[in-house]
């Protein structure tokens, strides 16, 4: 149930402010019941003035990772329209914040306002499925099996390429930086240090695919960064770390020192194949 609205003083827009929202609300006769706000956090404006935001996103963007968690497990669709002021009651925030949220959401592809319409949720066809925060969301969310499979497809095929690549741009100081991230991969899995451990790969695999010389891989690195990190679960950005997996590594490493763009893809298609995760959908290559 909608909380009451607040005073003015408490960071609520003052009556009729609604009138100079730019997403315009649906005709009165289309809002069909409430939204289904059950597992929404009623806390998020208090706790958000208290600890100024969390993962450091602030009111704002804790409104927009709300909204876009619910929109993608499917708690909001588009059976009804997203009406701003049900949503400040709701989650007890200015419309200001609502309206800055779903500019957001809606450069996200998530959802669309059109006059006499509203704002509603859109096709998952026309999300961006490549969006960080889109990847975070299905990821965790009911979706995470299908999530999770076509991130792994993609790694396996865009960083095999990257790693081809990069053998050809040799640079002192980027071989060094991966080498340094091999070591520290190496001394956190001995111990037992899982969030070093993933700190080190991503970065391994985003300066990897910083270093090939395509610019168009190079916008990819975040989504490699974000497939990573909920590749096995919130933490570990390897699942299970394993020897083999930091040979792998070395091998690369080694590979791009020599300027050997083959041996850098192969290891590569290996080190993606040793992975539990891309196991399930990626076979080791067949021989003939």
């Amino acid at each position: 149930m909608m909380t009451a609205a607040r005073s003015a003083d408490s960071g609520l827009a003052g009556p009729g402010e609604l009138d100079r929202y730019p997403y315009a609300d649906a005709p009165v006769a289309d809002r069909v019941g409430t939204p289904v706000w059950e597992g929404a956090d009623p806390e998020l404006g208090r706790v958000g003035r208290r600890t100024a935001g969390s993962r450091g996103r602030g009111l704002h963007g804790q409104l927009v990772q709300q909204l876009g968690q619910m929109i993608v497990s499917g708690d909001l669709g588009a059976d009804r329209p997203l009406v701003p002021e049900e949503i400040g009651q709701r989650f007890e925030v200015s419309r200001t914040v609502v309206r800055e949220s779903l500019r957001v959401l809606e450069a996200k592809g998530l959802v669309s306002a059109r006059p006499n319409v509203g704002t509603r949720v859109r096709p998952v066809s026309d999300w961006n499925l490549l969006d960080p925060d889109i990847i975070e969301w299905r990821a965790f969310g009911p979706q995470r099996d299908d999530q999770r499979r076509e991130l792994s497809e993609l790694r396996w095929t865009i960083e095999p390429l990257a790693a081809r690549l990069a053998a050809g741009h040799g640079r002192d100081d980027v071989q060094q930086r991966l080498g340094d991230m091999v070591e520290i991969m190496g001394h956190a899995m001995g111990q037992g240090d899982a969030l070093t451990y993933s700190r080190a790969d991503t970065e391994f695999h985003s300066l990897l695919i910083q270093v090939a010389g395509n610019r168009m891989l190079e916008h990819l690195s975040g989504i490699v960064s974000a497939a990573l990190q909920v590749s096995g679960g919130p933490v570990t950005g390897c699942d299970r770390p394993t020897e083999a997996s930091l040979a792998h590594h070395a091998r690369i490493v080694d590979a791009l020192a020599a300027a050997d763009g083959g041996a850098a893809e192969a290891a590569m298609r290996q080190l993606l194949t040793v992975h539990p995760e891309v196991e399930r959908v990626v076979p080791a290559p067949r021989e003939h």
